[in-house]
């Protein structure tokens, strides 16, 4: 496959997978115990999904998810987007 092709998909990738951790967030500031699952078993969360709605994340997400360890949502968030930013850098290898 060459370069092009490749990097496309990660970027239609990493587009895809930015708006289910934008749902995440969403359903956390619009729901405190959705939040409080988040913050207390983001694992727990994220699997029993929010309104009826699932998340569509692939299983190394769900770790990273499941691995955060945060006190409030802006430090979940901080955790989140370094874990983003981890996973950029793993895509862009």
């Amino acid at each position: 496959m060459n370069k092009r092709i490749k990097q496309n998909k990660a970027i239609s990738s990493n587009a895809w997978l930015e708006g289910e951790y934008s749902r995440i967030m969403t359903a956390a500031v619009v729901n405190r115990r959705f939040c409080d699952m988040l913050l207390s078993n983001p694992e727990k969360a994220i699997s029993n999904g929010y309104a009826g709605e699932i998340f569509h994340l692939g299983s190394e997400e769900k770790k990273h998810l499941a691995a955060i360890r945060a006190t409030s949502l802006a430090d979940f968030a901080r955790q989140l987007t370094q874990v983003q930013i981890g996973m950029l850098g793993c895509a862009a290898d």
